[in-house]
């Protein structure tokens, strides 16, 4: 039996409790030998709307959607499995993870409309190399039972990150609707994302997991993927010896 076991699996979609980490537990409680530490991936998600509040761990949890709830359920199976067991669990609260192959462009592509600037909420975001990161400490230095939210440092509204992403790739921003009518336009998992505001407060996974961020903010990636286009075009354009 492996000492560290590392739960990235999402939900399923077909009821709100979450079977895949029910039968990852029950395969682990029938080993030879139980692991000494848990890591799951959770989402930001299990908050649920916080009206724009900086929010720390402690907050208790208030999923607001199905695919939330799904998270919520087997948080509580795997405390109460860690409880039992003795092995230490960590619970990583994930928000939106962006990379350059993870880039809202297919949304912008089909014009998926966003909230008008009054009514645009905030969103958080993590790097995937900066999530792996903290995965790993984790798995080393997470004191059992804690949670962790694992965001960069950055405040963006939703619309803004979209609009940012749009004039980095050279793309129209999205055309902007009020929520009453976005909750008509856009389907249940983007409207769960448009709807919910929060501002993720990550010092404790800073403090306690010494975790060093690759990435601040989605900004620092689009600057890295500009420089890159550009240094190409300059190679195209660049005169050749004779």
């Amino acid at each position: 039996m492996a000492e560290i076991v590392l739960h990235c699996a999402p939900p399923s979609n077909t009821s709100l409790i979450d079977h895949r980490t029910r039968r990852l537990l029950a395969c682990l409680s029938a080993g030879g030998s139980l692991p000494c530490r848990v890591v799951y991936i959770s989402t930001s998600g299990v908050y649920g709307n916080c009206g724009g509040a900086l929010i720390p761990e402690t907050r208790p949890t208030h999923p607001e959607s199905d695919r939330a709830a799904r998270r919520v359920a087997a948080e509580q199976q795997l405390r109460s499995w860690s409880k039992h067991s003795k092995a230490a669990l960590c619970i990583l609260r994930a928000p939106g993870i962006y990379a350059a192959d993870r880039l809202p462009l297919a949304r912008l592509a089909a014009r998926t409309p966003a909230p008008i600037a009054e009514q645009d909420n905030y969103s958080n975001h993590i790097h995937a190399q900066d999530l792996a990161t903290a995965l790993c400490l984790a798995s080393f230095r997470g004191r059992g039972g804690r949670s962790f939210n694992v965001n960069d440092d950055s405040k963006l509204k939703m619309a803004e990150w979209f609009d940012l992403v749009a004039d980095a790739f050279d793309q129209p921003k999205p055309p902007r609707m009020p929520l009453t009518q976005l909750r008509e336009a856009l389907n249940p998992i983007q409207w769960s994302f448009i709807r919910e505001s929060r501002r993720l407060d990550n010092r404790r996974v800073k403090k306690e997991l010494g975790l060093r961020l690759a990435y601040r903010t989605p900004i620092d990636l689009l600057k890295e993927i500009q420089a890159t286009i550009s240094s190409k075009v300059d190679d195209v354009h660049a005169p050749t010896e004779q």
